[in-house]
């Protein structure tokens, strides 16, 4: 009997610390600042195919958004203007607009919408989505990526004060 307890024990420490390694921060977040960025591969609206690992040695920020999101439609201009005009021309910066669950005609719709000429990727069912957070919490959220491959700073929603500390960490990692 004690060595069944035992057993029921341990089981349940097991699956409290499997729990709290996948919980989520308060933005919903299941990976944390320094953590390795999860590899995915994604298809852009032009048909050309992304692999986060091929990317490394480069800043890349990565922006979850949608159509039907107006945070994001609010915050896609300044991402256009302060970040993607700024540096698309440097070969050490990457940026990729991630469409949660939408078809290809809808996320080109939205990229005209918006004015963005930044790569937007499709992420059907939101899978790559899932491997940053929580798989039905909210977007906008923005994830910046080192050289090395590791998560530096993570934004949710749009504020003036986070994004210009977004601005300003690119300019950093690329200096």
């Amino acid at each position: 009997m004690k060595k069944c307890i035992f057993l029921l024990v341990l089981a349940a420490c097991f699956c409290l610390n499997v729990s709290a390694q996948n919980a989520s921060d308060a933005a919903g977040y299941i990976v944390k600042l320094g953590d390795a960025a999860p590899d995915f591969e994604m298809t852009l609206t032009d048909g050309q195919k992304v692999k986060l690992s091929d990317l490394r040695g480069k800043v890349v920020m990565l922006q979850f958004t949608a159509s039907w999101c107006g945070v994001c439609r609010k915050e896609m201009p300044f991402i256009e203007k302060d970040i993607w005009q700024k540096h698309k021309d440097n070969a050490s910066f990457a940026l990729y607009g991630i469409d949660r669950d939408e078809p290809l005609e809808r996320v080109k719709a939205f990229a005209k919408q918006t004015g963005v000429a930044y790569p937007l990727g499709l992420d059907p069912g939101a899978d790559i989505f899932a491997l940053y957070a929580e798989r039905n919490a909210g977007i906008t959220r923005n994830v910046l990526i080192d050289k090395d491959g590791k998560i530096v700073l993570m934004t949710r929603l749009y504020n003036e004060d986070e994004f210009a500390a977004l601005c300003k960490k690119i300019d950093e990692l690329l200096k």
